[in-house]
């Protein structure tokens, strides 16, 4: 009989998946909220071996917060991809697009909900998220060639867009509601 080994996972690896599964603590119960003994239950590994990946709570949250602006720029440079045409418009409506589908990921936007929330009193916090935007501005700006009216344009949509989804907006029908969602797509 053949004995299957079993391969042992990297650091690089451990380190990913414990982010993928912070992420979903995070999303649920916040910075302030969650506790790295929570997370390392559901990684399945040590509150102690997450502390050799990361040295705090901070660090990892800061961590999970870069990876999901990691993702928004990826799911922006697939946007881009796709745009009907090269122009600013149509670009940052294809980007547009993209980000309201990876906003239907609850978790992704409830980080970065939660993330402005704690970078109100934690520099650390503060510190990832203002990179993350500074990174993601300069993005759409030279992807999309957009003015600097079109690119905050972008990115104050983007926020309604957080907005309307965290209050489940197109659930109530009602004038207010009609008048902030119009013309913007979910998922």
């Amino acid at each position: 009989m053949k004995t299957e080994r079993r391969q042992l996972s990297t650091a690089e690896e451990r380190r990913e998946t414990v982010l993928r599964t912070a992420i979903g603590a995070f999303a649920a119960r916040g910075y302030f909220g969650t506790t790295t003994s929570e997370v390392a239950k559901a990684a399945g590994i040590s509150q102690a071996y997450v502390y050799r990946l990361f040295p705090n709570k901070e660090a990892l949250f800061t961590a999970v917060v870069d990876h999901c602006f990691v993702r928004v720029r990826a799911a922006l440079e697939g946007g881009a991809a796709e745009a009907a045409s090269a122009s600013p418009e149509a670009v940052l409506a294809s980007m547009g697009d993209a980000y309201a589908r990876l906003i239907s990921d609850n978790d992704l936007m409830l980080v970065q909900l939660h993330a402005q929330a704690a970078a109100v009193s934690e520099p650390a916090i503060r510190e990832a998220v203002r990179a993350g935007y500074a990174r993601t501005v300069e993005y759409v700006r030279s992807a999309s060639g957009g003015s600097e009216e079109q690119v905050q344009q972008f990115f104050a949509l983007g926020m309604l867009c957080h907005l309307l989804v965290s209050i489940d907006a197109e659930a109530v029908s009602a004038p207010w509601t009609r008048t902030l969602t119009t013309g913007i797509a979910h998922y």
